[in-house]
């Protein structure tokens, strides 16, 4: 996440790379050896069925046991042994999650209407009927992608929706992971991960019935899964590496924008982390405070790392070549710790969520405690995407019926139209219904 030359002779001001990523991109996540590897698993698994998911998952995920699915008792059971702060906390992120999904539902409406006389048409939002959402646990758990994922799906009222997960623990689930995926509305969970995983839903061998959408972040090869199951099945995002972006003047707290890079970075050590800032002051102090906070994290090899390659400060002489920078960075998550909030708000139009102010912070919607989607495009995606949202489990649907006397005003040109086109079928459809109409 930097910007490239000619990045920078579009945005036609003079920047200033304070600080500049050692690595110009993020590693390439398709490299060949990776989508061979995924190409493999998957046709095995399509031609093996439930043995080779069972395979995989043992050789792959250290599975223990025959039967994959979660039972109903151990689900739930899941939250027994979390400590009761960790169960409120994730109670009140699937709920928050659940209640702005539910906003989101309500402003999505059907609506019939005539367009020319005799002729109505109409929308209609329809639920996709089987989803699975894959929950990631690999060296980090990350609770909330239940609620992004299994319980938005089930506001959009998908009937059924399987969730996976890896077996992380002794060969089972990690309990919180379960928990959070049973306060967000699962009734069926899976103990696989991985490529297995994505397979396993997409061709309906977990349940016996085939997915028709699979969500939920992953690494490269769960990413690969997905990008190669594309077509047979829908699904959310291809996501890269997690980004974040920080728009700040001289009115933020060097020590606050440091803090809240690093938060992205110890995503992973290819994580980009950027900042773009009209005060010199801040282009300097955050830099060494950050290079303070990593002496005393506890994932600085990873969170340093991503910032030392990933990382960039750029300095702008106004606002406008900051939204200009942001806009062609296009950022997975942008926090803007600035005057003038409504401003930057009506101005940057590139971002997969937008956070405004030095009170709210990326973090928050990580955990789902602001109830935003964290299911978000990276690598420049905003540019032409949004986020995973309620609208992505739902098919907008058109119909429209016509009655007779709105015959001419659709057929006359439609006939115009196909004969110049030289589609005489398209003519002749239209054509009969003409002749119908004048005998």
């Amino acid at each position: 996440m930097h910007l490239s030359e000619a990045d920078i002779r579009r945005i036609g001001s003079p920047i200033r790379a304070v600080k500049e990523a050692a690595t110009a991109e993020t590693p390439d996540r398709r490299d060949p050896a990776l989508v061979a590897r995924v190409s493999e698993m998957l046709s095995a698994i399509e031609s093996g069925g439930v043995d080779a998911v069972l395979r995989y998952a043992r050789e792959l995920d250290g599975f223990v046991g025959d039967d994959l699915e979660v039972g109903a008792a151990e689900l739930v059971r899941s939250g027994d042994e979390l400590p009761a702060d960790l169960r409120a906390a994730l109670d009140a992120g699937a709920e928050r999650t659940r209640r702005f999904a539910e906003m989101q539902r309500a402003r999505l409406q059907d609506f019939e209407e005539e367009v020319l006389p005799g002729v109505v048409c109409g929308q209609r939002f329809v639920p996709v009927e089987n989803v699975g959402a894959y929950l990631p646990a690999g060296r980090f758990p990350l609770l909330a992608s239940a609620f992004m994922t299994v319980g938005v799906a089930g506001v959009a009222g998908v009937p059924n929706i399987v969730a996976a997960t890896p077996p992380s623990r002794a060969g089972r689930p990690h309990p919180a992971v379960l928990y959070a995926a049973r306060v967000s509305g699962a009734e069926s969970v899976y103990a696989v991960g991985g490529v297995q995983a994505l397979a396993a839903m997409a061709f309906g061998l977990l349940d016996g019935t085939p997915s028709d959408m699979v969500v939920g972040a992953g690494n490269a090869y769960v990413a690969e899964a997905k990008r190669q199951l594309y077509g047979r099945v829908g699904i959310d995002v291809l996501a890269g590496p997690s980004e974040v972006a920080v728009i700040a003047d001289d009115t933020a707290d060097a020590a606050v924008v440091a803090a809240d890079l690093l938060a992205q970075a110890e995503h992973g050590p290819t994580s980009p982390a950027s900042l773009a800032t009209t005060s010199e002051r801040l282009a300097e102090e955050v830099p060494r405070e950050i290079e303070r906070q990593l002496a005393g994290l506890a994932t600085a090899e990873i969170a340093g790392a991503a910032w030392r390659d990933h990382g960039t400060v750029y300095l702008a002489e106004d606002r406008e070549t900051v939204a200009r920078i942001m806009d062609a960075l296009a950022p997975e998550h942008l926090e803007v710790i600035a005057d003038d909030l409504d401003w930057w708000l009506d101005r940057l139009r590139n971002y997969g969520s937008l956070f405004l102010g030095p009170w709210s912070t990326v973090v928050y919607a990580d955990k789902g405690m602001s109830g935003t989607n964290h299911v978000l495009p990276t690598a420049r995606g905003a540019r032409y995407s949004g986020g995973l949202s309620v609208a992505g489990f739902l098919k907008q649907l058109t119909y429209q019926r016509a009655s007779r006397d709105a015959t001419r005003a659709q057929a006359e040109p439609t006939v115009t139209v196909s004969d110049f086109e030289q589609l005489v079928a398209h003519r002749d459809s239209a054509q009969l219904r003409l002749s119908a109409l004048r005998g």
